[in-house]
């Protein structure tokens, strides 16, 4: 479970119970939000398991780990400053039970990585955006669910709104030499990922 993660995390850092809930809490009442239905506990979880496969090709397990809790806990569909906001408060928890420094603007840079999903360079930065886009690979039944709680999360606008703005997110995509960074998520997930955003791309 994703809670049992982050208090195992964060037992390497504080003793202090209480700051440990208060922090929880946050995370799964910003992810609880009745607005959000792809960006949630489970999109944090599906993300968690992706991470757990590739374990190995990890070389700062902690620093991505806290990445991956903070990444979306500002989230607004109507903004354009949602990265950066969460990145704003993965700093202030993280300098709260003293992360390293460096380590801390480690997990800054690669929240921030997740607004261009561009290639880094950096090996736990791309693996940790391949991993944010790995529902583009899952199967159709699941890529299907996930781009109607996209749309769920942007209801506030019309078809004649959303459609021309969603299209030119997947052909973005299709436009990329490859959506995946990484050679492991590339191999993994490409091909499928190419394949599901064309046949939404027709549906639009």
């Amino acid at each position: 479970m994703i809670k049992d993660a982050f208090y195992s995390l964060l037992n390497s850092y504080t003793s202090d119970k209480n700051v440990i809930e208060e922090l929880w809490t946050e995370i799964e009442t910003k992810y609880s939000n009745s607005k959000r239905h792809y960006h949630t506990l489970k999109h944090l979880e599906n993300m968690y398991n992706e991470l757990t496969q590739c374990h190995e090709l990890i070389n700062d397990w902690d620093t991505i780990l806290f990445s991956l809790f903070y990444h979306d806990i500002i989230y607004n569909a109507t903004k354009k400053d949602n990265e950066e906001k969460s990145a704003i408060i993965a700093i202030e928890r993280l300098n709260t039970i003293g992360f390293d420094k460096e380590r801390i603007s480690n997990c800054n840079k690669q929240i921030l990585a997740t607004k261009s999903h561009i290639t880094t360079g950096d090996n736990d930065t791309d693996l940790f955006t391949d991993i944010d886009l790995s529902i583009l690979g899952s199967n159709w039944e699941n890529y299907t669910e996930y781009y109607r709680q996209v749309r769920k999360e942007y209801s506030i606008y019309p078809d004649i709104l959303y459609n021309p703005g969603r299209k030119k997110v997947l052909q973005h995509f299709l436009d990329m030499d490859y959506i995946f960074k990484s050679s492991y998520y590339r191999d993994k997930y490409e091909d499928i990922a190419r394949n599901n955003i064309a046949k939404e791309l027709a549906l639009l």
